[in-house]
């Protein structure tokens, strides 16, 4: 054996059901492009495990001395490609598992050759077609058919299999699944285990359940989600399957109240029903119909009315998730008390109310809390006691000041957003030493920020909305892993410190609505990692720092906090077993499920829009509006190709709209109205096919309009008011003397271009000119012809007299009027 191998016992390849069949002799590789070939091992070796190396195509001529391989992993190898077909020569194989490899196109007919095969996991690939067109409704060996993350077609009814009677395990996930007629009269030759379908065409309605579905006794784990189902909750599935385990129904538009099977379900841990259209009260007797629920999700439904107190009955619930219902009331005290094993609760959404827990709870293992946006008015003291390390209580009715003891729990976040607290951050915050995240937005809190907060690992800080005030907080300098930082509606003054160029890490700078005053520093051109800046209503002077351009702001930084994991388990259900198995790893993911519903809201399209999860990532934005910055618009700001959104009105820019603004190929909202922009509209502008928004009001522009085609089509003429030069459409027509030259346009330069309508200069000095001109003609002309001179004394001599006596009789007779009154 070479010397970068290692023999290990083989973990289980799949699920708790399903092993290696074959262990002896066995060999795991680890770190190794092709094992060694020693022809008297290989004609002995019947399983082989080779996931997660760097294998290349010469693995092909090693795996065909496998004469007697009974047992091949080959996960995980993404630079392995080429003919599929060879495995189709390893005849004795009984467990193939090539999921994460790389390989596409059509299944080769040549696996029915494979008539051992017991287990086949071609997951994460790139194959293609019908399955039940495929090789695969001839392999009746199979017991373990996993296919998901492909793009197979899938038909619903899966009749095809129907004679596979060894079948146990269908895993087929994101793939796309095909409505069809079922059989109502035909029943399956199999009994599966685990049956996992999910829809990658969210447009595709399937209307009802695989009616296979109807004729199973032995399930143990289901998933059907994002088919569309669209009928009432399918209590006959629990009825027919006594030692199921888990169910996910997730997002099926399934309708009506939860039906309840007619017997307890001693073996169900996971029930998963969000993101459908149930109504009515949660049914009392839930917990006499799961007793044994390691995890519930209820969310996103239409739920109402209050909590069940019988939820404590369920002493083994780790995880409970009610959000986004219409849920009233108050946490039963029984629930506080039964649940003791709670570790995840999400109550968001909701129209609760009273203390966010009850005062009496036996909550001792509870480390997530979601509270937000109910009507909740108290924070009990006792919750100290619980070792939350997630408290997001934003959203509610809390007041009063922001209690100290808050300070005593080991939170990494902590969010008390849209309340109506007040008074200062107490010092005893200082004591956070492991705090990531911090959301005290949208309260009256009042007073300085303390200096002492020191935790490093801070990543995200809102403190938006208040009436905090004094300098920029110096303790943010050493938050070196700082991501996003909001000060916004706020009282703080003076300059924005230099030191900000050393956060790297910064994604989102909102510093709008303050008393900043002094340039904008250039060491913000070190964030390259920015998306979104607002500087806006501030009292900010002097240039745009051209150097601006260096960041790329390509909107594709990092989440809130890259070093978590994505919140969302394969499973469907967030930290499904790691709650109860690694309390550190779902620790890791709550903070990840935070992270992805951090929501920023930033001004464009002359509109406040908010951005979240995936669409902010994507999103990237320049608002300096509201200050007194001068000077021209440094042309190198049109390198930020990709910047969506860019507002630079009220202030008092002069010069020229650069032409290199032509390059925002990705800008859908620019906005450089109330400014003291001159001469023409760049022509090149036409280019920018995604520009919604585009004001350039109250400047000094001047010229004919731009042609009106692609977007330019779509402006109104209120995107140009108060530029009283600017004419063509949609503005009224041009003059003649505001036609350009008869020059050729392929003859015109930018230069020659830019100088063929008049400026401002040129206007008044015209105008002037041509007044004198008349004027010094009128005189000519009555020293050169006697008849028109004496007309003309004449007229005048009319005129004088006319307004004489108009003037006398009309102050004459106001006082006659006067006297005889």
């Amino acid at each position: 054996m070479a010397d970068n191998t290692a023999i290990e016992s083989p973990a289980s390849l799949h699920s708790n059901h399903f092993v290696p069949l074959f262990r002896n002799p066995y060999f795991i590789y680890k770190n190794c492009t092709c094992p060694h070939e020693d022809s008297g091992i290989l004609n002995k070796l019947e399983a082989l495990y080779l996931s997660s190396n760097n294998l290349s195509n010469t693995i092909w001529s090693f795996l065909g001395e496998l004469s007697s391989i009974k047992a091949l992993d080959l996960r995980d190898n993404c630079g392995l490609h080429g003919d599929v077909h060879r495995l189709c020569e390893l005849k004795t194989l009984r467990e193939l598992d090539i999921a994460g490899t790389g390989f596409g196109g059509t299944l080769p007919w040549c696996m029915v050759n494979l008539t051992f095969l017991q287990l086949l996991d071609i997951s994460s690939n790139r194959f293609t077609g019908n399955i039940a067109r495929s090789p695969l409704i001839n392999m009746t060996s199979l017991e373990y058919l996993a296919i998901s993350d492909n793009d197979f077609e899938i038909p619903i009814s899966f009749k095809s299999f129907f004679n596979h009677s060894k079948l146990k395990f269908i895993e087929s996930l994101n793939n796309k699944l095909l409505a069809e007629e079922n059989f109502l009269t035909t029943s399956p030759a199999f009994q599966l285990m685990v049956n996992r379908l999910s829809n990658s065409d969210h447009g595709t309605l399937i209307r009802s359940f695989p009616h296979f579905l109807f004729h199973q006794h032995d399930l143990r784990m289901v998933k059907l989600s994002q088919i569309g189902v669209g009928e009432n909750f399918p209590n006959w599935l629990l009825d027919n399957n006594a030692r199921l385990e888990t169910l996910i129904l997730s997002y099926n538009s399934l309708g009506g109240p939860l039906l309840l099977p007619s017997h307890p379900m001693r073996n169900l841990l996971v029930l998963d029903i969000s993101n459908n259209h149930l109504e009515g009260l949660i049914p009392y007797r839930i917990a006499i119909s799961f007793p044994s629920l390691d995890c519930l999700n209820m969310s996103t439904n239409n739920f109402k009315g209050n909590i069940p107190s019988s939820f404590g009955d369920m002493t083994a619930l780790s995880k409970l998730d009610l959000s986004n219902n219409i849920l009233s009331g108050e946490i039963p005290v029984h629930v506080a008390i039964g649940c003791r094993n709670l570790f995840f609760l999400k109550l968001s959404n909701n129209s609760l109310k009273g203390p966010i827990l009850p005062l009496q709870n036996n909550l001792n293992r509870l480390g997530v809390l979601f509270s937000d946006n109910n009507g909740f008015t108290e924070i009990p003291l006792n919750l100290s006691k619980s070792p939350l390390f997630v408290l997001n209580v934003s959203g509610n009715q809390l007041a009063g000041k922001i209690l100290v003891f808050i300070s005593n729990i080991s939170l990494q976040v902590l969010a008390m957003a849209s309340n109506h607290l007040e008074g200062p951050i107490p010092i005893e915050f200082c004591q956070l030493k492991n705090l990531i995240a911090l959301d005290l937005s949208e309260n009256n809190i009042t007073g300085v920020v303390p200096s002492c907060f020191n935790s490093s690992d801070l990543i995200s800080i809102r403190l938006s909305k208040n009436r905090l005030h004094g300098p920029f907080p110096m303790a943010f300098q050493y938050y070196t892993y700082l991501s996003v930082l909001d000060l916004s509606h706020n009282q703080f003054r003076g300059n924005i410190p230099t030191w900000i160029g050393n956060l790297s890490e910064l994604t989102v700078l909102f510093l709008q609505h303050n008393y900043f005053q002094g340039n904008i520093p250039k060491e913000l051109c070190h964030l390259s990692r920015l998306n979104l800046i607002d500087l806006s209503f501030n009292n900010l002077s002097g240039n745009i720092p051209a150097c601006v351009s260096k960041i790329t702001f390509d909107g594709m930084g990092p989440d809130v906090d890259s070093r978590y994991s994505p919140f969302q388990s394969k499973s469907g259900l967030p930290g499904l077993r790691m709650v109860l198995s690694n309390r550190r790893e779902s620790r890791n993911q709550s903070l990840a499920g935070l992270k992805n519903r951090e929501t920023i809201d930033f001004e464009t399209k002359g509109m406040s829009l908010s951005y979240k999860g995936i669409p902010l990532h994507l999103f990237s934005g320049i608002n300096l509006s509201h200050n007194r910055l001068t000077g021209p618009i440094p042309p190198e700001i049109g390198n930020l190709s990709h910047i969506k959104a860019l507002n630079l009105s009220h202030n008092n820019f002069t010069g020229t709209i650069p032409v290199t603004f032509s390059n925002l190929k990705s800008v859908e909202s620019l906005d450089l109205s109330y400014n003291r922009l001159n001469g023409k509209i760049p022509s090149q502008l036409i280019v920018l096919k995604f520009l919604v928004v585009f004001n350039l009001s109250y400047n000094n522009l001047s010229g004919r309009m731009p042609p009106r085609v692609n977007q330019f089509g779509t402006f109104e003429p209120n995107s140009f008011v108060g530029n009283p030069l600017l004419c063509g459409e949609p503005l009224p027509k041009c003059n003649a003397i505001d036609s350009p030259p008869s020059t050729p346009r392929a003859a015109l330069n930018d230069t020659e271009e830019d100088s063929s309508f008049l400026d401002m200069y040129v206007f008044y000095m015209s105008f002037a000119g041509s007044y004198v001109t008349v004027v010094l003609a009128i005189v000519a002309i009555l020293l050169i012809n006697p008849y028109w001179r004496r007309a003309w004394f004449h007229l005048v001599e009319v005129f004088i007299t006319s307004c004489y006596y108009f003037f006398v009789d009309d102050l004459v007779g106001r006082r006659r009027g006067f006297l005889w009154k």
